[in-house]
Formats: C-alpha cells, structure tokens, sequence
C-alpha cells in the first residue's frame, strides 16, 4: 500500500538547512564573499535574480572557489524556487522587521537579502514568512549582511543543542 507522506514527515529527518537568496546583486566582489560565505556556514545552494551580476566580471574574491562545490543559481523569481520546507525569510530594514538579536533561526531557511545600492521591494517582502533587520547604526555591506545572519544562526544552533 502507497502512504502519503506529510510536508513534517518529509522534512524531519532534513534539518539544519538553509538557502540564499540574493535579489538582483550588483557586484562580483560581493557574490564572490557571499560565496565564500555560504561555504564556511554549510549553506546548501545560492539563487540570484536580475541581470546586473550575469553582466559583471567572474568572481574576485570567492578565493576558496566555493562555487565550484556550492551552487549557485539564475533564477527569474526568488518565490518560485523556495526550497521544500523552507521558511522565507527577507533580511531588511522594515517597519515589521525583528531584530536579528531576538530572532529564532528556523531549522530550514531561504534568507533573502536585497540588492546592494537598493532595497527588498513589497512584492518580495509580501511572501517572506518573517522579516529580519541588523541594529546597526547605518546600513551593512551585502556580503557582511549575509556573514552575521549566518554566524548568528549557526551561533544561536549551537547554543540551542547545549
């Protein structure tokens, strides 16, 4: 007899996964560290929208060439490609936004992050789950954005199996 598997069944035994997704970046130097990045924190794969990364110089400072091992993804629509199980989560400065400092990290996460000289629009805010900011006292570099969400997860991951 065939069963049918719940979305929980399915996903119980896959925790501790998570995603990128980067919402028109600008700049190899940043996809290059964004890169470097989601390898040093077991980032599963990278998606990007937008035409602005495809026109610019190969990478520069994906110096442990993670790309190679770690996909990294073209996509025309960020929600079309949220990994099974994910929870969306849109890193930005919002007026709905938490602190990233009370932020509980889902066990599987597609982190989405706006572009470099820009903001998330409504349109991509609208399907995230949650909305998370970085208290600082300007705004962050893309790259070192996606650097503290991700040490703050596997941080905050760490602290939790203690």
């Amino acid at each position: 007899m065939k069963t049918t598997l719940t979305r929980n069944q399915a996903v119980k035994d896959y925790t501790g996964y998570a995603c990128l997704g980067l919402y028109n970046p600008k700049g190899p130097e940043n996809v290059g560290a964004i890169m470097r990045a989601a390898g040093c924190y077991g980032v599963n794969s990278v998606f990007y929208t937008g035409k602005r990364y495809e026109r610019a110089a190969e990478f520069r400072t994906d110096t442990k060439q993670v790309h190679l091992q770690l996909p990294l993804i073209g996509v025309d629509d960020l929600q079309q490609v949220i990994p099974f199980g994910c929870t969306p989560v849109a890193i930005e400065i919002h007026p709905e936004a938490k602190p990233l400092t009370e932020y509980r990290h889902p066990e599987r996460a597609f982190y989405i992050f706006g572009p470099e000289d820009g903001s998330l629009k409504k349109s991509v805010t609208d399907w995230c789950q949650d909305i998370v900011y970085i208290p600082t006292h300007g705004c962050m570099n893309l790259a070192a954005t996606v650097n503290v969400v991700l040490y703050d997860r596997m941080l905050k991951a760490i602290r939790s199996n203690d």
